[in-house]
């Protein structure tokens, strides 16, 4: 069997099995070997910020208009922002009840605030950093700041520039696409230094790790989402929950692409009889800013982090850590598992090293197996759920 041949998932979980092997049997050589997963994670680390700064300046910049049925449209996109950031909160609440700690190559001490009013005064520098500082420091508070400037202002730029805006976010994404394909590499070389040197009790956290974030993402699913489309609709909700996650879900569980999976929504949209008007337009939005589940990740691995280095979160930090890591989900990669590389901007509000959260986005890549599969079925079911429920909202509103 020719292993190139396989899928990225089956070569991660390949890498993952042959680490731990190496990291048990040969550690002498497990330690060489960790350099393949410092290379991962440096890649990881170059690209990160350049991809925040042109894929949200260029989908900002590219926006194009709501469309002639707009009230529904905009109150869609509000259904969304709140299905993100009450997903944030689902984390933050089950990352409260069970927390994570995550075991790191290398655990460097953070740099934790001493006051509410230091996080909001480091944030507000952090937002107003020089877009060149920001790139070369990975800065991304200030990489997303001129990030949403720049593609408001290129707004108005011809039709030709904005083109060239999108081949360049389109080339920083294929870049992105490249650095993944090493990711079962990258992975082999973190799980054999970890076993080698940490044990294999490592790996049993990172299980404890997977599993809180599926929990989530099924009460997201299951409970979060039916009572806000009960809320809107007045009606039974689980029936197209359920038909959602059964034709959308599976299917997104598999591409792990909430934009590869747009055909199979528009069409699942038609099927359940929204309004053509409103789903080819909220389909594809919702591809992009829809993203509950990025949401979720980047909450539980943020805290899993601050708890690993013991940095004390307050309750003010962490209802502002849902806020960021809701605006960080809507800027999400479309790319497999790139909601891990927004991680590092929600650990720069708690003041954690580069170094260190990188390592956590590492850590992502190894249960991405299952999270990042979970993910993508969460945020593209949802898209048509939300869809749909406000299209009966505004029949409703038309009926009577």
């Amino acid at each position: 069997m020719n292993i190139l041949k396989l899928g990225l998932v089956p070569q991660i979980l390949i890498g993952v099995i042959l680490g731990a092997a190496v990291g048990v049997f040969l550690p002498g050589l497990a330690a060489k070997l960790g350099i393949l997963g410092l290379l991962f994670v440096g890649m990881l680390k170059a690209v990160a910020p350049l991809l925040v700064l042109v894929l949200v300046m260029s989908a900002i910049a590219n926006k194009h208009e709501t469309g002639n049925d707009g009230r529904k449209t905009l109150a869609t996109i509000l259904l969304y922002l709140v299905g993100t950031v009450s997903a944030a909160l689902v984390a933050l609440l089950l990352s409260q009840l069970f927390p994570q700690t995550i075991a790191l190559t290398e655990v460097a001490q953070g740099s934790p605030p001493v006051a509410v009013s230091a996080v909001l005064t480091d944030v507000l520098f952090k937002l107003i950093d020089n877009p060149v500082n920001a790139l070369l420091e990975g800065n991304f508070l200030g990489c997303l700041t001129w990030a949403i400037l720049l593609g408001v202002s290129f707004r108005q730029a011809s039709d030709s520039f904005k083109q060239h805006l999108q081949t360049v976010a389109d080339g920083v994404s294929n870049i992105v696409r490249y650095v993944i394909r090493l990711a079962p590499l990258g992975i082999f070389g973190l799980v054999c230094y970890t076993v080698a040197t940490v044990g294999l009790s490592a790996l049993a956290g990172y299980a404890s790790l997977a599993t809180l974030l599926v929990a989530a993402m099924l009460v997201m699913a299951l409970v979060v989402n039916p009572a806000l489309v009960y809320v809107i609709t007045g009606s039974n909700p689980y029936p197209v929950v359920f038909k959602c996650l059964e034709e959308s879900g599976i299917t997104a569980f598999f591409t792990r692409s909430s934009a590869a999976n747009i055909p199979v929504n528009l069409n699942l949209a038609r099927k359940l009889g929204i309004s053509e008007e409103l789903y080819t337009v909220t389909i594809p939005i919702g591809a992009t800013v829809n993203m509950a589940g990025a949401a979720i990740t980047i909450t539980v691995l943020t805290l899993a982090a601050a708890n690993t280095l013991g940095t004390d979160v307050s309750f003010i930090s962490a209802l502002l850590l849902c806020v960021i890591a809701a605006l960080s989900a809507c800027g999400a990669s479309g790319v497999p598992s790139g909601s891990l590389l927004l991680v590092p901007l929600a650990c720069s509000l708690f003041g954690i090293p580069l170094d260190v959260a990188m390592q956590v986005v590492a850590v992502g890549f190894i249960i991405s197996v299952i999270q990042d599969s979970t993910e993508t079925a969460l945020n593209s079911s949802t898209d048509v759920v939300f869809t749909y429920a406000v299209d009966q909202w505004g029949r409703q509103g038309e009926e009577s």
